[in-house]
């Protein structure tokens, strides 16, 4: 009897997952439902990657190139690649798709921005991308660049929209500013925006935020409510990155991923658990925890930890560290953390202290994808997260209003 009821709990849990799933409709399965309308006679450049695909895991190239009714005439490929067969940093090249011969144009190689002579023949762009809501991450950048491309040759951009796997209402970070706007800060948002693509799009295209305004269309997401992390949609998660594998990535990575761009500590990368950890030779496990535990940070637990990592920072060496767990998701201040273990180290080794170690020579990126050289400015004078958090967060509650106007899912 026992069997049994562990079965049906097992069935039912399955179900209503499921279910679920099935409550949620990405932006590709509303356009099939609509039978792609949208596309309908018009040639079609599609910017995609390996996470795009509908809820049979099928390849949103695939999907496109055997709709009867959609002329699909070439590929675009941002960072790592239309299949993601590229490594992260590494130039993508010019190709033909080996499974349907399509052209693939690079826009992550020695342009980023698509050409008059890739886009001659292309009536409308479509863009299908799992964006992870961190400014660094460069898929946004290349949907930006691509939709300028779009308004300067005169054709159409779809957004083909998927959720933001932080949800729509955590904001964190300053704008990004002049002297730092980069690949890796390409817009003035804050460093965790909480928009999807679809709704950062018209932000963009109605804020004037591009060279000249594009057509934009956005096929919504249907079922999808702003207070959902990516778990909740019971979708299927394919890695966006080597590095983001796991939804869980996707909330770890602006946990570390600034502080990560000094290589001063292991975060995880070269590791099982990317983004979710801070470790070095130097550093105590449990000091480290018990000091980064005091500060009771809201959501947030620190256990102490030994690794060895297989590549990357610290290769081959025995670290300790922390791992960071997320035990309220809605109480956690996911960016603050890094400049917290930042404190942390230089109260417990002030030999170690980040700014007095790490390379300037990394600066000018760490400085990037902050958006501003005032973080390390002001952090560098006292190794204090409080002479910092007023500037990080210096620009939340007005971009906070005007992104509601763009909002597209309550």
């Amino acid at each position: 009897m026992k069997k049994i009821k562990i079965v049906l709990l097992f069935a039912l849990a399955l179900f209503a997952g499921n279910a679920a799933a099935q409550n949620i409709r990405t932006g590709l399965e509303a356009l099939k439902s609509q039978n792609f309308k949208v596309l309908e006679g018009k040639r079609v450049g599609l910017i995609t990657n390996p996470t795009g695909f509908d809820n049979n895991l099928k390849s949103t190239v695939d999907v496109l190139f055997e709709a009867k009714n959609v002329q699909l005439v070439a590929l675009f490929g941002p960072e790592h690649g239309v299949r993601g067969d590229v490594h992260a940093g590494d130039k993508v090249d010019n190709m033909n798709d080996p499974k349907t011969g399509l052209p693939v144009y690079s826009l992550y190689g020695k342009t980023r921005k698509a050409t008059p002579e890739m886009l001659k023949d292309i009536d409308v762009l479509v863009y299908d991308i799992q964006d992870i809501g961190s400014r660094s991450f460069t898929y946004i950048s290349t949907m930006g660049l691509a939709m300028e491309a779009a308004a300067e040759n005169n054709i159409e951009f779809v957004v083909l929209d998927r959720p933001n796997p932080l949800g729509g209402e955590k904001i964190e970070g300053n704008l990004a500013e002049e002297g730092f706007i980069s690949f890796v800060s390409q817009f003035k948002i804050p460093y965790i925006y909480g928009l999807t693509c679809g709704e950062l799009a018209v932000m963009l295209n109605e804020e004037n935020m591009l060279g000249k305004k594009c057509k934009l269309t956005i096929v919504k997401m249907e079922g999808w409510k702003r207070d959902m992390t990516f778990e909740q949609t019971a979708l299927q998660w394919v890695p966006s990155s080597p590095h983001i594998p796991q939804p869980i990535s996707a909330i770890a990575y602006p946990i570390s991923g600034i502080l990560g761009e000094l290589g001063y500590m292991s975060i995880g990368v070269g590791y099982t658990i990317p983004f979710q950890m801070f470790a070095a030779e130097w550093i105590e496990a449990e000091k480290l925890a018990e000091r980064m535990n005091s500060y009771n940070l809201p959501g947030l637990i620190f256990r102490p930890m030994h690794v060895k990592p297989f590549y990357s920072v610290g290769v081959g060496k025995n670290l300790q560290g922390v791992q960071v767990h997320v035990m309220d998701y809605k109480k956690a201040a996911l960016s603050d953390v890094q400049f917290w273990v930042m404190q942390a180290v230089a109260e417990l080794w002030p030999d170690k202290a980040v700014f007095a170690n790490a390379s300037e020579g990394r600066f000018r990126m760490f400085d990037q994808v902050s958006g501003s050289d005032q973080i390390r400015i002001r952090f560098s004078q006292r190794n204090r997260f409080e002479d910092i958090k007023e500037y990080w967060y210096k620009d939340v509650e007005s971009f906070r209003k005007l992104s509601k106007k763009y909002h597209l899912y309550n």
